[in-house]
């Protein structure tokens, strides 16, 4: 279908999506993995002649978030690549925004490396940054697939909890159950909605058993590419590089 290009809307009425992000034509596109803090990985990933797609979840965990922040400002500003939005991203967002949000001692450390130039510079990109995009017969995602995002473009991040399609991008398939360690346990049924001939490139869950990138394959003939590997958390950061369209 095609893209809505109008940004605002008559008072009362929700202002309409952003326009998609492009990435440019007879590009190659390399999809970079949950960085959480790893800028010395970050640098390194974003050091390349394709464009870049780094999944979401900038921040936390890992050594310096601030950095890992303005290599990723930096690489958009430079038509080098892009973000997507990631919860960790979003809890920041809130955060700054002055939301109520659970403040753990990640969050809390991302927060006080953040100066005043760089706190005002999270608030506007990633209030900005889409929370999945297309290209071609490929779909970029940080948590999970939803049947809607096939024809509809990402809402625009609310002041308030996420709910439907953009709390499945960014949270995957929570089951309602919390895991021995405490965090929500997640299912993967979503990955058998993924249509035949639709890859989905995704992070948000570390579902790798050997440090590479894990691929499953849904009922319906969709595959999808998980390419968290613990960035951050005593793993390391993955990516992929594909040919242009």
């Amino acid at each position: 279908m095609p893209y809505p290009t109008a940004r605002h809307a008559a008072p009362g009425i929700a202002p309409m999506p952003e326009p998609p992000p492009m990435i440019p034509p007879g590009r190659g596109v390399r999809v970079v993995g949950d960085v959480h803090g790893d800028a010395r990985a970050f640098a390194s990933a974003v050091a390349t002649d394709l464009f870049v797609v780094q999944l979401g979840d900038l921040t936390d965990y890992g050594p310096d978030s601030a950095e890992t922040l303005r290599i990723a400002f930096r690489m958009e500003a430079e038509g080098r690549g892009l973000f997507l939005l990631g919860n960790h991203d979003l809890k920041l967002l809130r955060a700054l925004r002055g939301n109520k949000v659970r403040i753990g001692p990640e969050l809390a450390e991302t927060l006080e490396q953040l100066d005043d130039g760089l706190r005002a510079e999270v608030l506007d990109r990633l209030g900005r940054a889409p929370a999945w995009l297309h290209w071609g017969d490929i779909l970029f995602v940080h948590g999970g697939f939803h049947t809607e995002m096939a024809d509809s473009l990402p809402e625009p991040v609310p002041e308030g909890r996420v709910h439907g399609v953009l709390s499945r991008a960014l949270y995957g398939e929570p089951t309602g159950r919390l895991q021995p360690d405490g965090y929500p346990e997640r299912s993967l049924r979503w990955v058998d909605r993924i249509p035949a001939g639709l890859t989905v490139y995704c992070g948000h869950d570390r579902r790798s058993s050997d440090g590479r990138p894990y691929v499953r394959r849904g009922a319906e003939g969709g595959v999808a590419v998980f390419l968290d590997t613990g960035a951050g958390k005593g793993g390391h950061l993955s990516w992929i590089d594909l040919p242009p369209r």
